[in-house]
Order: C-alpha cells, then sequence, then structure tokens
C-alpha cells in the first residue's frame, strides 16, 4: 500500500481569492493529518498564485509534519528551500500561463541544470524528487541527475479512457519498475482521484501517491479530515 501525500494548494487557492487570512493551510496540514495523510504537500509557484512564502516557513516548522515542497528549479525556489528546509522538494517545470503542471520535466535535456539543482538541495539533507513523464530515458536520466526520487506524472493515465488508459497504466509501471531497479523510490501523482486511483495504488514497488485537488474538492462537501480518510481507504 503506497503512503498517501496530500496537496493543500488549492486550500491556499480559495484563501487568495479574497486575500484573507483564512482558510489556514497549517489547520488544513492538521485535519488532513488527522485523516491519515502521510505527507504534505505544497507547490510555491512563481507567481505565488496560491502558496505563498509565508506558508512554506510554517509549514516546515510543524513538529510532526513531513512536508514535500513543490517548485521550479530556479535559484530564487532553491534559495527558499535550503532556507526552509522541508523534508523533500520535488522539482517540476512551470509555465506562467498553465493552470497546471501540464507535463513532465525533461531532466535528459536540460542535465547540468537540474544535477546542479539536485546538488545544491541534497548539500542540505533534503531528499530530491523529479516529476517526470513516464518515460525510461526520463527515468534513467533521473538517475544520472543525482535523483533519490522519481514522481511519475499521471496525468495521462488520468484522462485516458478505455484501452487507452490502459496502455497509459502499463507506461506508469514501466517507469516505476525500471526506477527501482535504478535504485530510485518512486511517487505519483496529477490527475488522481477517488475513481480512477484504484489501479495505480495497486502497482508494485511505489512509495507515495500524491493527491490534491480531487481531496480538496470532496472536502467542501464532508470536510478535509473525512476527505483524506476516504481516499486513504480507497488506497
Amino acid at each position: 500500500m503506497p503512503l498517501l501525500g496530500v496537496n493543500i494548494d488549492h486550500v491556499a487557492t480559495v484563501r487568495q481569492a479574497r486575500r484573507a487570512s483564512t482558510p489556514d493551510v497549517v489547520a488544513a496540514a492538521r485535519a488532513a493529518l488527522a485523516g491519515g495523510a502521510d505527507s504534505i504537500t505544497v507547490h510555491l509557484r512563481e507567481d505565488r498564485r496560491h502558496i505563498l512564502d509565508q506558508d512554506v516557513s510554517r509549514l516546515s516548522k510543524m513538529p510532526g509534519l513531513r512536508l514535500n515542497l513543490e517548485m521550479a528549479a530556479t535559484e530564487e525556489m532553491i534559495r527558499i528551500a535550503r532556507v526552509s528546509r522541508p523534508d523533500s522538494v520535488c522539482l517540476v517545470p512551470e509555465k506562467r500561463q498553465e493552470l497546471t503542471t501540464e507535463g513532465g520535466l525533461d531532466v535528459a535535456g536540460q542535465m547540468a541544470r537540474v544535477r546542479a539543482a539536485c546538488r545544491k538541495i541534497s548539500d542540505k539533507g533534503i531528499h530530491v524528487s523529479l516529476f517526470i513523464a513516464p518515460d525510461l530515458d526520463q527515468v534513467a536520466a533521473a538517475k544520472d541527475a543525482g535523483a533519490d526520487f522519481i514522481e511519475i506524472h499521471t496525468g495521462a493515465y488520468a484522462h485516458a479512457k478505455g484501452p487507452a488508459r490502459v496502455l497509459e497504466l502499463r507506461k506508469v509501471q514501466d517507469a516505476a519498475s525500471t526506477a527501482l531497479g535504478l535504485g530510485l523510490k518512486v511517487n505519483a501523482g496529477h490527475g488522481l482521484d477517488y475513481v480512477n486511483v484504484g489501479p495505480v495504488a495497486c502497482l508494485p514497488g511505489l512509495y507515495e501517491l500524491n493527491i490534491g485537488f480531487s481531496i480538496v474538492g470532496r472536502a467542501l462537501f464532508v470536510g478535509l479530515e473525512t476527505a483524506v480518510r476516504e481516499m486513504k481507504a480507497l488506497l
């Protein structure tokens, strides 16, 4: 059974709609942990559209919280990570105009840059994960770049229908198997919800699934603690 990481970005999205102080992401993290979350993920975007610097600072100081910080591999973000010292950092591609992360990081095409980022982050004792498509060349590149983990982008699987979904699931499985053979730990996430998560959760060797939007959406009706508990039960 994989662990469950809960992304609480969209709790901050609601808060930032009014530039208010609530709903509070620290309170959201506590509720998610009460529901059985094994870690909390936040994405500090360059445009600060939801999570803010002070959110990262406060969450990184919470006792008993394992914090995973998603971020672009920029000097600004690397500096923030080295100061805030989350338990892990997941490097992701980022475009200002996108609604959500649209694809995996091109590690093979940016090897020198990604390797340097991995080194600067891991020097502070922070585990480094690379968010990549289920592509075997990218898996091998992640190992070469010095990552501890990969996180497999499951968006293509989540959006596919019928036989195409079976093919996409196989790609995730093959990428995970290859990564495990290289000594990498394997997370997965993006687009996973209460309907499609089961087949991914059954794949052997996955360490953690990171899920956010569907849980926060469900929480509007049942509360965050219950929404997390329901997802945990599905895993």
